[in-house]
C-alpha cells in the first residue's frame, strides 16, 4: 500500500454484515454531548434538518504505526481515504439538502484536530472517546490493542432520528457516493 489515499481495496478483506446496525433506522438519536474539533459539544439529537454522520475505526497519524496487522482487519483500513471523499464532495452533499456533516472516532479532539487539519476538512470531527454515544446507540466495536474501536458506519439522521444506515461500508471511500444515491432518492419533503 504506496499511501493512505492509495489503496488497492480487492486485496483487503471485506467486512461481512454481522446485524450490527439492524436496529438503528428509525431510532430516535441518543441525547449524548460530543466533542468537536472547533471546541463546540454537540448533541447530535438537537440537530435540526438533514446530517450526514460517517464512523471510523481511527485516522492515521504522522509517524505513529497502526496497530499490527491492521489491514487484515475487515473494514478496518480506508479512514483518510473515507473523510477526504467526504471533503471532496461537501458541496455535493451541501446541495443534496445535507445541513450537518461529521466524522467521528473515538480518538481524543488533539488527534481528530490534526487530522481535520492535515487533510484540510471543511467540517467538524466528532470524539466519542468514552464511547458514551457507542453504548448508548449500541453501535457495532471492536477491538484491537487494548483499544475498543468503532467499526465504520455512516448515519443519515432527519431531526434527531436516523433515517438510514450504511453498514458495513466497504470501500471507505465509496461512502459518500451511497450517501449522495440515498439523498438523491430520498428527498425531504418541504415545510
Amino acid at each position: 500500500m504506496s499511501s493512505n489515499l492509495q489503496v488497492d481495496w480487492s486485496k483487503l478483506p471485506q467486512p461481512v454484515d454481522d446485524g450490527g446496525a439492524d436496529h438503528l433506522v428509525g431510532t430516535a438519536v441518543a441525547e449524548v454531548s460530543l466533542q468537536a474539533t472547533n471546541g463546540k459539544s454537540v448533541q447530535l439529537v438537537d440537530l435540526k434538518g438533514r446530517s450526514v454522520i460517517y464512523i471510523y475505526p481511527m485516522t492515521a497519524q504522522p509517524d505513529t504505526p497502526l496497530p499490527d496487522d491492521w489491514d487484515f482487519i475487515p473494514g478496518a483500513r480506508g479512514c483518510t481515504p473515507q473523510s477526504c471523499a467526504f471533503r471532496d464532495h461537501y458541496d455535493d452533499l451541501k446541495q443534496l439538502g445535507v445541513d450537518h456533516l461529521y466524522g467521528m472516532s473515538t480518538q481524543a479532539t488533539k488527534i481528530q484536530q490534526e487530522a481535520k487539519q492535515r487533510l484540510h476538512l471543511p467540517f467538524e470531527l466528532l470524539t466519542d472517546s468514552g464511547l458514551n454515544f457507542a453504548k448508548a446507540m449500541n453501535l457495532p466495536t471492536f477491538k484491537v490493542d487494548n483499544m475498543t474501536l468503532l467499526r465504520r458506519l455512516t448515519l443519515i439522521m432527519g431531526d434527531g432520528v436516523i433515517e438510514a444506515a450504511f453498514y458495513p461500508v466497504f470501500p471507505p471511500d465509496q461512502s459518500v457516493q451511497d450517501v449522495m444515491k440515498w439523498l438523491s432518492d430520498n428527498p425531504r419533503a418541504e415545510n
